[in-house]
């Protein structure tokens, strides 16, 4: 692409200020201080938020207030946070590095990180069910998608198959770990805020949910590439990780080279996918989905 697509940052500021003004000990919970620091040490260290901001953004270009869905949001961000902690923990990837600065569990110990990342998935859904406006069946919806797309059938079952090497040898087998590692929870952020403003039009979702399974893919194969061409300070963690621990990737399974022309077709299938969902355009929508497929960090 000629020129760097522009980020939504207008949302992205809008997600941070939600995020920074969340609190998760209550009166009754005396001497939990500590797990709230960890917890938001971790939850407030910055990045892109392309998964909040891409629920803003769907809700935009689904003719609905970006505002309306932030605790939806929020939700999502708290659960990829959860799992960034649970991923680095020296039982799964062992990384000292994130977002610029040291892993939750080189900052608080590997006991309270396990118990950080258990209280932001809790705290997700509790915050989705207490605070999300929406019709009751819309919101059960859409916390329905969130939770598939996170057990056994979506992120974790993508981890496991991961960490015990048990998917299919072959590209089906290696897109198969990262349609449930990673893309389901990005797929999530695009359907999750439909399900609260498009409820009564079950075919459109559908159309916007070929797009975000898409999208999903193109993030893991130029993750997957950033990990071998991009530097620490960059990324923000350590570069190579996946080499390290034998890790199957795009780049191990084609090279570099082929990976980055699988990375340009998953681009173009999911620009075409989403103007089948958006066929009067969803700017927001096309320029993050530029930015994933041009990102550097």
């Amino acid at each position: 692409m000629s020129a760097a697509p522009e980020y939504p940052e207008d949302l992205r500021r809008q997600v941070e200020a939600y995020l920074a003004a969340l609190r998760f000990v209550g009166p009754e919970a005396d001497g939990v201080a500590g797990l709230e620091e960890a917890m938001r040490y971790s939850l407030l260290a910055g990045g892109k938020r392309i998964r909040p901001v891409l629920t803003l953004a769907t809700a935009r270009a689904a003719g609905a207030d970006p505002a309306a869905v932030l605790p939806l949001a929020a939700a999502l961000e708290l659960i990829h946070t959860y799992s960034l902690i649970h991923d680095d923990l020296p039982a799964m990837d062992d990384d000292d590095l994130r977002r610029g600065r040291p892993t939750c569990h080189k900052a608080f110990g590997e006991n309270v990180a396990i118990l950080a990342g258990d209280g932001l998935y809790a705290e997700a859904f509790r915050h989705v069910l207490r605070h999300q406006q929406g019709e009751p069946a819309a919101i059960l919806a859409a916390v329905a998608e969130l939770a598939a797309a996170t057990g056994v059938n979506g992120m974790v079952g993508g981890q496991y198959l991961d960490v015990t090497e048990r998917a299919p040898a072959g590209a089906e087998g290696l897109r198969t770990i990262h349609t449930l590692k990673t893309g389901k929870l990005i797929a999530a952020s695009i359907v999750c805020p439909l399900h609260l403003v498009l409820s009564d039009r079950p075919a459109r979702i559908e159309l916007f949910r070929s797009f975000a399974s898409e999208l999903g893919v193109l993030f893991q194969i130029v993750d997957d590439i950033l990990d071998v061409t991009g530097s620490d300070a960059a990324l923000g963690k350590t570069r190579g990780s996946d080499e390290r621990l034998g890790k199957r990737t795009y780049v191990s399974a084609f090279g570099l080279e082929q990976a980055r022309t699988l990375a340009a077709a998953s681009h173009r299938k999911a620009r075409a996918a989403l103007a089948q969902a958006a066929p009067d355009g969803a700017a927001e929508l096309e320029r993050i989905a530029d930015f994933i497929f041009t990102r550097s960090s």
